[in-house]
């Protein structure tokens, strides 16, 4: 099975278009004002009509009003949301858009449960736990903690890099990996080269014989 990439927190047209280019599936758009990744509703409409056919825009919110995320759903074409805050199913649900559901891996989590109440969810992200941070950290979790059998697919998050995320795919099989401080030359700023070098490695171990 091919592993989907998913490129998060971008900002610049130029950024989505080389990300297109070489192979990814998905970009993430933050509209979280406490991210250093956060974009404004403008920039991201511009990013987002920069995007060929078949690789989708993904909208992050974490714990957001209802009408801030419908005002962006009313300015920007996002094919899936994703939630990292505490919002419920209904609230996820509401706005008639597949979604994303965020789990933060702390301790005791059960994946399963998780699965069983966020059922209608295209997948689970599974992200590091951080207090007080709902993404983006650069923190890896224990990957041996990801059950084998889950009822809907997981996107693997958390601390990926072009020199790990193939290891990465080889102990958890994801349904998709999702990157964003792995591709930065600092916090916030994204590195061309580090999307080229982490879709590759991807590719590389897709093709890789079992």
């Amino acid at each position: 099975m091919r592993t989907r990439i998913k490129i998060c927190g971008l900002r610049d047209p130029a950024h989505a278009r080389l990300a297109a280019a070489e192979g990814a599936d998905a970009i993430g758009l933050v509209f979280h004002p406490a991210s250093p990744r956060f974009v404004a509703v403008e920039e991201a409409a511009r990013v987002v009509v920069e995007l060929p056919p078949f690789v989708m825009a993904v909208g992050l919110f974490v714990d957001t009003p209802e009408a801030e995320i419908r005002a962006v759903l009313a300015r920007v074409r996002l094919d899936l949301l994703q939630f990292h805050g505490d919002e419920t199913p209904a609230e996820c649900e509401r706005y008639g858009v597949p979604y994303l559901r965020a789990v933060r891996m702390e301790e005791g989590v059960d994946l399963v449960e998780y699965a069983h109440r966020f059922s209608r969810a295209k997948a689970l992200l599974l992200d590091a736990h951080v207090p007080g941070v709902p993404g983006g950290t650069g923190q890896r979790f224990d990957w041996g903690r990801i059950p084998r059998e889950l009822p809907i697919p997981f996107v693997l998050s958390g601390g990926l890099d072009p020199e790990n995320v193939s290891q990465a795919i080889r102990e958890t099989r994801p349904w998709a990996v999702d990157v964003s401080s792995g591709v930065e030359s600092q916090r916030g700023m994204k590195d061309p080269a580090k999307i080229t070098a982490f879709i590759r490695s991807v590719q590389r171990e897709d093709v890789r014989p079992a």
